[in-house]
This record gives C-alpha cells, sequence and structure tokens, in this order.
C-alpha cells in the first residue's frame, strides 16, 4: 500500500489507532514527497492500494502502467478528477473519495459566516482594528437575527443539506435551488425549491453550495449579484468557481452587499488583493474543512474503505467516472 500523503496532514489525517489499521492491514510505503510523480512511479508496482491527498500527482496512463496490481484509489479529499482520470476507471481500479465527512465542518463555517453577516459583526471589527472611534465604529446596515430570515441555499448538496438543518433548527426560512432537486424533496429537507432568480431577489443571505462543474461555472454573475436586496450577505465556501470573482468585487465595492468568503479564485490571496480593504467583507484562508474533527474523518472515511476493499468487501464510498464532471 503507498500512502501519497504529506507528513503534517498525515498526522491530522490518521490518528495512532487508525494508522495502526493501516499498517495491520499491509506493508505501507509512506510518500513524504507526496508531489513527486518519479517517486510515485516508483513506489506503485507491487501495490495494491494507493491513498491519495490534496496535492498528489494525477493518476494517468503512464502511472498505470507502473501500478501493475493496483485495485484502489482512497483520496482522503472530496472532488477525485485533479487526481485520477478516465484510464483509472477503465482498467477497472477502483477510487473513492471521503467527501461526506466534510459537510459538517464546512456547514458549522457557513452558520458562523452567516450569523456573522445577519449582525454586521465583521463590519464591527473591521472598523476597531481600523482605529476608528467607538461611534464611528457602529456604523452598519440593519442587523438581523436568523430566526425568520430567508435563507437561499444554492446547491442541496452533502454541505448544503447539512447547512439547511442548522438553519432551520435556529428558525431561518429556508429556500434552495438545485436542478436535481424535486419540490417534494426540497420539502422533506424543509424548503422551499425556487428558481435561481427568485431565490437570490428574496434572499438576506445566500450561501453558496454547488459543486464546481462546467455548469456552474461563474453561476453568480454580474447580472445575478445584482439581484440581491440591499443589505443581503452572500456565504461562499464552495468554489470561488461559482461566483464571478470581478464582479463581486464591483457589488461589494458598492457597499450594497457584504460577502464571507473561504475559497478564492487565487490561493493563497494576494497581499495586495483588493478583497482585504473592504470593511464589509470577512475572509478566511479556505479552512472551513480543517478542524480537527473532519481531519479525522477524513482519514477514519478512507482507511474503512480501504480495510472493506482489501477484506474483499465494496467501499461505501466508491465513486465512478461520472464524477470527473467535477471538476474540483
Amino acid at each position: 500500500m503507498v500512502v501519497c500523503v504529506p507528513p503534517g496532514l498525515r498526522r491530522q489525517l490518521f490518528t495512532d489507532q487508525v494508522w495502526a489499521g493501516l499498517a495491520g492491514a499491509a506493508d505501507l510505503t509512506v510518500l513524504d514527497a507526496h508531489t513527486d510523480r518519479t517517486a510515485l512511479a516508483a513506489a506503485l508496482p507491487g501495490a495494491r492500494v494507493l491513498i491519495t491527498s490534496w496535492g498528489a500527482p494525477r493518476i494517468d496512463a503512464d502511472l498505470l502502467a507502473a501500478a501493475d496490481q493496483l485495485t484502489l484509489i482512497a483520496h482522503t479529499g472530496s472532488a477525485v478528477a485533479p487526481y485520477v482520470t478516465e484510464d483509472v476507471f477503465r482498467r477497472g481500479v477502483t477510487v473513492t473519495q471521503a467527501g461526506d465527512a466534510m459537510a459538517r465542518s464546512v456547514a458549522e463555517v457557513a452558520l458562523a459566516f452567516t450569523l456573522t453577516l445577519l449582525h454586521r459583526i465583521h463590519r464591527f471589527d473591521h472598523a476597531l482594528h481600523a482605529g476608528a472611534d467607538w461611534d464611528a465604529a457602529t456604523d452598519a446596515p440593519p442587523r438581523h437575527e436568523i430566526s425568520g430570515a430567508t435563507i437561499g441555499v444554492i446547491g442541496a448538496s452533502r454541505t448544503g443539506r447539512a447547512y439547511i438543518d442548522l438553519v432551520r433548527a435556529l428558525g431561518a426560512d429556508v429556500t434552495v435551488t438545485d436542478p436535481y432537486l424535486t419540490p417534494e424533496r426540497a420539502s422533506r429537507l424543509g424548503a422551499r425549491l425556487l428558481p435561481l432568480d427568485d431565490l437570490l431577489r428574496r434572499s438576506r443571505i445566500v450561501a453558496v453550495h454547488a459543486p464546481a462543474t462546467p455548469d456552474t461555472h461563474h453561476l453568480l454573475d454580474a447580472r445575478r449579484l445584482a439581484l440581491l436586496p440591499d443589505g443581503a450577505g452572500l456565504v461562499n465556501t464552495a468554489r470561488s468557481w461559482l461566483v464571478d470573482e470581478r464582479a463581486l468585487l464591483a457589488e461589494l465595492g458598492t457597499g450594497r452587499i457584504d460577502a464571507a468568503i473561504d475559497v478564492f479564485d487565487q490561493e493563497p490571496l494576494p497581499t495586495d488583493h483588493p478583497l482585504r480593504t473592504l470593511r464589509n467583507v470577512l475572509l478566511t484562508p479556505h479552512q472551513a474543512a480543517a478542524t480537527t474533527e473532519c481531519r479525522q474523518r477524513l482519514g477514519e472515511t478512507a482507511t474503512a474503505d480501504v480495510l472493506r476493499h482489501l477484506g474483499g468487501e465494496q467501499p461505501l464510498h466508491a465513486v465512478g467516472p461520472e464524477t470527473l464532471a467535477r471538476l474540483f
């Protein structure tokens, strides 16, 4: 078994107990230089299982040629498209991912962002850190409680559904848009299904939880961002791919709406990026899924699938070639 995970992340993903389970199931070859394609090619001969993480080389036909006994690739993240190709599925290699483990952590951050925007906490924090006097620091648009607020959710994904559960528990009125969701299924989630434009017009907060696919690129463009009511807030813990960042900057620059953002077109976010200068924006460095509990669940999920596979059982989180449409 080849473990292509860097040391720091490996310690976060795999507790001693989980690591012992892997070591007891197969001989481990650990690649600390997890981005080194040559080292991976040298390690693959004879290995039945490959465990990957963010930054690992993409498994294509050339690497598969070295992987003479490979039957499983277990990815410790969510989207597998950056790490496997159609060649992997054509070869009959099983691919698993651990995205289910991220939903709760990311949903909690999205909830924290939602409450921050509703209460304008980010504006007060920016003002006080910038040296504004006490009275000037209180200058902000109207604040609102979450109970009774209309929250629009773009995408009934795993994280989207977890987020809906959290905001509904606090009394929010939830609407959702998703091309694969029926009104009946939306109702079972406790939400009303709306077309995207209608959802944007009605929402006090809009939370983005859709996947990055060719169809969702710049789903929120200048026209749609302009539909948000004055004082609304945008939460993005999904992918920057879904939001036209230039159009969002222009809209935020007017001060008309607020935003809380964990994902960006360019990461790391440049120190001179204009988003860093705006008082009406809360920024975090792509950390929504980085809790201790989430990282350990990722490792546990991947390991459980590896052990099931080696024991002759079907992994619980196997995916097919259709998942390659989710770009990252």
